[in-house]
């Protein structure tokens, strides 16, 4: 049996083969980690677009009900009012059919007294 001893040039080709497979190792580690890094920082933005996501509509949902409740509370109001101006007219109505004279002189004298005040 003929042993061949190693030569230089097959030791330096194996010292090679032996580097160029922990950089190859090496950067597949260095890939791996930085996809787990970019994964993980992706997910942490897609939550956090998710939870601005829910406060805004959460936001908006509040915001919605308020202005139905202010209209509603406005709606009530004015009808409140056109109630009383609707029973006031008929007070006036009903003081004019009752007692014409009074209510004819009081209208003049408060037409006097008004067009006193707008002269001025």
């Amino acid at each position: 049996m003929n042993k061949q001893e190693p030569t230089t040039e097959s030791l330096a080709s194996t010292r090679i083969d032996e580097s160029a497979e922990r950089i190859k190792q090496a950067t597949s580690s260095a890939v791996a980690s930085t996809k787990d890094a970019v994964d993980r920082a992706a997910d942490h933005v897609e939550e956090g677009l998710h939870n601005a996501t829910d406060k805004a509509a959460q936001a908006a949902n509040r915001a919605t009900e308020k202005a139905a409740d202010i209209s509603e509370r406005g709606r009530e109001v004015y009808d409140q009012t056109m109630d009383r101006a609707d029973a006031w007219l008929d007070q006036a109505r009903e003081y004019v059919r009752e007692k014409p004279v009074q209510s004819v002189a009081i209208a003049l004298g408060a037409g006097w007294l008004l067009g006193r005040i707008l002269r001025r």
